[in-house]
């Protein structure tokens, strides 16, 4: 089987540095056709160059492109105090080798869905959705050319910024409302997913233990997450990186169809209101509940050491 050619928009941060890794590890599942990046952890001109580090780590020579610097309504939100003022929570990483495309994230976005022919690409969304929304706005026909829209995003219950809200729809509510309401098949992997796959002491051993300059690097910023965070949850979940992996090992979740609104105003801007007790049909999105962990993180470190840019 052909691999599956995905656009990974991003905003890197550690956890999506790992999420392009292990796209990049996977080239007989995923083309990646290109990253955009946006707003999100960091500011839009850092997250382009870390996209652009982390891909000449892999030994790779992606296409990047910069996309949106803030939200489309509410005032800009940053998650530096987790992933640090550069993104990669400190770590050391070579210089990019090919800089970022100069055409917009958002007009990427137009052009090459608009070439494609009906659901033949896929979008894989693990930051705040505004470059989505913006495309999808100034030209609602490329949602035809999307054969699903995977995302990581979103909570059945709490939140991790606000009671209420996840990080990356807290961020950019209003968009996330467009996206949701598109018309493209949605894959959610929300925080009762992603809190599964937490990098424990031992898993962290196993990743540093690898001798590759990728392995090593995420070691490096695993271990740059702040303590208290880790503390909350024994290990730090690499949120992102589970939405690369349902691509390639999709029999590692499970979930149901549900219907999904989003908050958009107020103290609760951000939270996804989740029908879980009412699964739908298949039109409604998929929200995935739960990953074997294990299995996960046998399989993204095998992934990390074939990387050998």
């Amino acid at each position: 089987m052909a691999a599956e050619p995905v656009i990974l928009d991003c905003d890197p941060g550690f956890d999506d540095a790992v999420a392009i890794l292990l796209a990049l590890a996977c080239p007989e599942a995923i083309d990646l056709v290109a990253i955009t990046t946006v707003a999100g952890n960091v500011g839009v001109a850092q997250t382009a160059r870390n996209a652009g580090v982390v891909v000449a780590l892999a030994g790779k020579t992606t296409p990047v492109h910069a996309g949106c610097p803030r939200p489309l309504v509410r005032a800009p939100h940053d998650a530096a105090d987790i992933h640090g003022a550069d993104g990669m929570a400190g770590a050391v990483l070579p210089a990019a080798t090919r800089p970022a495309e100069a055409e917009h994230a958002v007009d990427f976005l137009r052009r090459r869905l608009r070439a494609a022919p009906p659901a033949s690409i896929t979008v894989c969304a693990v930051a705040p959705l505004t470059n989505l929304a913006a495309a999808v706005v100034q030209e609602p026909a490329v949602v035809r050319a999307v054969r699903r829209l995977v995302l990581m995003g979103g909570a059945i219950g709490l939140g991790n910024v606000t009671p209420a809200a996840e990080f990356n729809l807290f961020a950019d509510p209003h968009a996330a409302r467009v996206v949701f309401g598109a018309g493209w098949p949605i894959v959610m992997l929300p925080l009762e997913l992603t809190h599964q796959a937490v990098t424990t002491p031992a898993r962290l051993a196993a990743i540093a233990a690898l001798d590759t300059a990728a392995a090593r690097t995420v070691a490096q910023m695993i271990r740059g997450y702040p303590e208290a965070a880790r503390a909350r949850r024994g290990g730090v979940p690499l949120h992102d990186a589970c939405a690369v992996a349902y691509l390639v090992w999709p029999e590692l979740m499970s979930g149901r169809h549900v219907r999904v609104d989003i908050v958009t105003e107020g103290e609760a801007a951000g939270r996804t209101l989740v029908d879980w007790h009412h699964p739908g049909d298949a039109a409604l999105p998929l929200v995935l509940e739960r990953i074997d962990a294990d299995g996960f993180f046998a399989r993204l470190i095998e992934a990390l050491g074939r990387l050998r840019g």
